[in-house]
């Protein structure tokens, strides 16, 4: 999730308008519920099917719906959209993780059954017309309802008391899919494949707990990262976001920008503004990771090199054209880009970092962002016309990265604290 310095071009979304209804005596027609979104049309496709069936996850949507159909009340509505949404998360959280049986040959700490599985279940809640009527206000309460549970962002269970430490991480969908249907994420299948699980330091064990966030600017617009996360960093010992970074190499990201860049998202929405957040009037370019980078850089974590990215992309004080700065902003600079580029990767880590600093925690708060290497199919298997799903070096790779990115959260959430003045 990089910046991307060549532009692919903006892509026009159509907009469906609806007809007129007739002038007559005859009572209009009852409204219909609203067609897929963007994402949610791309499910039809060849590998999108491929991946639930071979995955055991196909039978996630049209279950959903049966239950859904049962429903007689907005109440009862509800508590099966929150019960399904959390059993989706469970389940692919215990796939990735080896409990109960696979169900498929695909490869189990893959994240993507669980972004196709969602997409169908949010596209049949989102077309559904139960015969107790839904406002466009209930239907988006369930919507959201649905995406919270799903992402593991209703699941989050931080051990109480002392000797255990505390980890939060978050990862993201697989993006570009125009691009290459068949993506997947390792920050994704590294969230799938930590939740809930305990990592032996020196300093004695760590609990981490996980969620996932959509590859959407209106939900970060919306505020789904502050309200996902606040509840839980002054209660955790260290915080990281996660994405999909470069090729080749993790980096940690020394400082994040207040811009959005305005690369199309996976609703082929594009934004180019100042990152928009609450009081924006002491919204300051720049926030900064108070990762232990040192530490992490200088560890040996796994096969991928990790940096300590340093650099960013700068309109200096009195200026009017960006510069690329290596060494981190220059004073009173404007944010063109954070060393993690100006899309989503780079905005989480900036609404993260910022809320930590609003809530009075960044002299205390390790927590930052870290970019993975890009998860690439084997030599043979590049091609997303003629290429398959799944391969061996695939599934190594995204092996090799999580087991990385664990790797780095335990030297991580155990290195010594920095003096931070």
């Amino acid at each position: 999730m990089t910046h991307i310095r060549v532009r692919i071009g903006v892509l026009a979304l159509a907009l469906v308008a609806g007809l007129a209804a007739p002038a007559t005596a005859t009572a209009a027609p009852p409204a219909t519920a609203p067609a897929p979104t963007v994402e949610e049309r791309r499910l039809d496709g060849e590998a999108p099917q491929e991946i639930l069936r071979r995955s055991g996850f196909a039978s996630a949507a049209p279950a959903f719906a049966r239950d859904l159909g049962r429903a007689d009340s907005y109440r009862e509505a509800r508590r099966v959209v929150a019960r399904e949404g959390s059993a989706l998360w469970r389940r692919a959280v215990d796939r990735a993780q080896g409990r109960g049986p696979a169900r498929g040959d695909l490869s189990r700490d893959d994240d993507r059954p669980l972004y196709w599985a969602r997409l169908g279940m949010t596209r049949e809640l989102r077309t559904w017309e139960p015969e107790f009527g839904l406002t466009e206000h209930g239907r988006a309460a369930l919507l959201g309802e649905l995406e919270r549970a799903s992402r593991g962002q209703s699941d989050i269970r931080l051990p109480r008391g002392k000797g255990v430490r505390r980890v939060l991480l978050t990862g993201f969908d697989p993006f570009t899919l125009d691009r290459d249907i068949r993506i997947s994420n390792p920050s994704g299948a590294a969230a799938l494949a930590l939740d809930g699980t305990v990592i032996d330091t020196p300093d004695g064990p760590a609990r981490v707990e996980t969620a996932v966030f959509p590859v959407r600017w209106r939900d970060f617009t919306q505020g789904a990262v502050e309200r996902a996360l606040r509840p839980y960093l002054p209660r955790v010992d260290l915080f990281t976001t996660v994405s999909q970074g470069r090729v080749g190499r993790f980096d940690v990201e020394r400082t994040n920008g207040a811009w959005r860049g305005g690369f199309p998202d996976n609703e082929n929405v594009s934004r180019t503004e100042t990152v928009p957040v609450a009081d924006p009037a002491a919204q300051p370019q720049w926030t900064t990771t108070t990762l232990p980078y040192e530490a992490i850089t200088s560890a040996d974590t796994g096969r991928f090199p990790v940096y300590d990215n340093t650099g960013v992309t700068e309109i200096p004080a009195g200026g009017t054209e960006p510069v690329v700065r290596p060494d981190g902003p220059t004073p009173g600079s404007t944010a063109r880009a954070g060393g993690g580029g100006d899309y989503l990767s780079n905005e989480i880590a900036y609404r993260a970092t910022l809320l930590r600093d609003r809530l009075g925690l960044g002299a205390t708060l390790p927590g930052g962002h870290v970019h993975t290497p890009v998860l690439q199919f084997g030599a043979r298997n590049t091609d997303p016309a003629t290429g398959t799903v799944t391969d061996p070096s695939f599934v190594r790779n995204r092996l090799d990265i999580v087991a990385q990115v664990r790797a780095i959260v335990a030297v991580a959430v155990s290195a010594p604290e920095p003096d931070r003045g």
